[in-house]
């Protein structure tokens, strides 16, 4: 009698394989890979089991297995009562646990008070206590705030936004997001701004120069306050505006389509009737009109364009080919000024009033590239041209044709160039983003006022400042904290900082 490889007496489909067969010497984890390529269909059955060379039934009992395993995995119950770790509640780690919520969580007082009695049936702490908490951990984090070194920052980044009617002046490192000013006033004039700038200096700040909105009194205190220090303008509201009267522009001339389209369709009707000559004059007017509005978006939208893509641009032509360009984009502007008067009108005079100030930038790469071509003995030209080569959009066929007439005019020399105007593209700011992005967060904390006044402001730089970065579009930043890229150097924990001993698990 011939015993069978297979014995399913008792339902059983369990393989017994021949010990010299294939199959019997298929390891583990070529068991699992054949069963999970059986599972997802990648390859028929029969070529699976060809490549492997076993049976079709073998395969099929892989796959058989690999199904069951996962049924079984994602169908059984979770032990949700299993105890994963002891936490030993005392009074330092409820006041961990306010602050944590406060300040991570966003979360009001009461809401502290009633996570503690929901989640730990805790009903001890107070509103007022949570007060007392978030009060004392004020003093330490002005200590900590203000015996920072802020000699490394070199372009900082001023806004003022505004809680209620009063003003709050914001200042931050472009580079490390380190915030070294938030302070709320009842003015945010020249003085004011000047007396912060001037506090800040004896801790040692003095940019290379800073990045702000077109706000004159900014400008005024900065200028009194540090002197010579460049205030270079946020090319971010300049885009912004532009942008906004293109947008406004094609909407009045899709209404003004509109509006022409629904004349025409009143006539045909009426035309049905013999009275389409009632509408003649007001349809000429309306397509006037029309052809009036769509010309007028169409070249705004191309002015805007042309200033986001080849004025305002980081990769681009010299500071004077810029100036020349912005001269000939602000005339066209006020050509079309009183076509619409009341929208143009504005834009353009900030664009005018702003130059020199938009285009701050393109003078430090003019600076910074003829450093470049005397380091590397080559003309400066080409050093523009490699900026503008890597301003054009790489999957583009014109792109790469660029690419390969520098590589073949300049042999080996291209590469080095190639390397710094990267490297100085990537530490030139145009805009202060890192300011909309701070006031952004800092809106969400600013319930705060009114459980602790004003001095909530020391307590937020210090944590945004030394809470570490979760995640990041530039990955240097993430798992390290704005104190820690300012400094290069590591720090304890936020909550260590202020007293505590966080918990950890054993």
């Amino acid at each position: 009698m011939v015993t069978p490889l297979i014995d399913t007496s008792a339902g059983n489909a369990q393989a017994f394989c021949h010990p010299t067969s294939t199959a019997a010497r298929l390891g583990a984890a070529q068991r699992a890979g054949l069963a999970i390529h059986a599972l997802a269909g990648s390859k028929p059955i029969a070529r699976l089991a060809e490549g492997h060379d076993v049976s079709r039934k073998f395969v099929y009992e892989q796959k058989a297995k690999a199904s069951e395993a996962l049924q079984e995995t994602f169908t059984s119950p979770a032990d949700d009562q299993k105890v994963l770790f002891h936490l030993p509640v005392t009074k330092d780690w409820v006041r961990q646990f306010v602050l944590a919520q406060v300040l991570i969580g966003h979360t009001s007082f009461r809401g502290v008070t009633e996570i503690l009695d929901a989640v730990l049936d805790y009903r001890d702490l107070s509103i007022a206590t949570v007060h007392n908490i978030i009060q004392d951990a004020v003093d330490p984090a002005r200590r900590i705030s203000n015996a920072q070194d802020l000699s490394g920052i070199r372009v900082g980044a001023h806004d003022e936004i505004y809680q209620g009617r009063r003003p709050v002046l914001v200042g931050a490192d472009i580079r490390t997001t380190f915030c070294y000013l938030l302070a709320i006033e009842d003015y945010c004039d020249e003085t004011t701004w000047g007396v912060h700038l001037l506090d800040l200096a004896e801790r040692h700040l003095r940019p290379d120069r800073t990045i702000a909105d077109g706000g004159k009194a900014l400008r005024a205190g900065q200028a009194a306050a540090w002197g010579d220090v460049p205030c270079n303008g946020d090319v971010f509201h300049a885009e912004r505006h532009l942008g906004r009267l293109a947008y406004y522009l094609d909407n009045r001339a899709a209404g003004c389509t509109a509006a022409r389209q629904k004349l025409e369709d009143r006539m045909t009707r009426l035309k049905r009737r013999g009275k389409g000559h009632i509408l003649s004059k007001r349809l000429a007017v309306a397509r006037q009109a029309e052809q009036k509005a769509v010309r007028l978006a169409g070249d705004v939208r191309v002015l805007a364009e042309w200033m986001q893509n080849d004025i305002l641009c980081l990769a681009g032509p010299p500071l004077a080919a810029r100036r020349e360009l912005y001269a000939f984009v602000c005339q066209e502007l006020q050509q079309r000024e009183p076509l619409c008067p009341h929208r143009i009108g504005p834009v353009r005079r900030m664009l005018k009033s702003h130059q020199e100030n938009l285009l701050a930038f393109a003078g430090v790469l003019d600076e910074r590239f003829d450093d470049v071509a005397q380091r590397l003995k080559v003309p400066l030209p080409l050093v523009h041209a490699v900026s503008e080569w890597l301003g054009t959009d790489p999957n583009t066929a014109a792109h790469w044709q660029q690419h390969g007439r520098l590589c073949r005019a300049w042999g080996d020399k291209f590469r080095p160039i190639e390397h710094a105007v990267r490297e100085i593209l990537a530490e030139t700011p145009r805009a202060s983003s890192i300011i909309e992005n701070l006031n952004s967060r800092l809106r969400n904390y600013f319930f705060l006022r009114r459980h602790i006044g004003d001095a909530y402001l020391h307590l937020l730089r210090f944590f945004l400042n030394h809470r570490r970065f979760l995640r990041s579009e530039r990955p240097e930043r993430v798992g390290k904290s704005p104190a820690e890229l300012l400094t290069g150097q590591p720090h304890p924990h936020w909550l260590q900082l202020l007293g505590y001993e966080p918990f950890h698990r054993n």
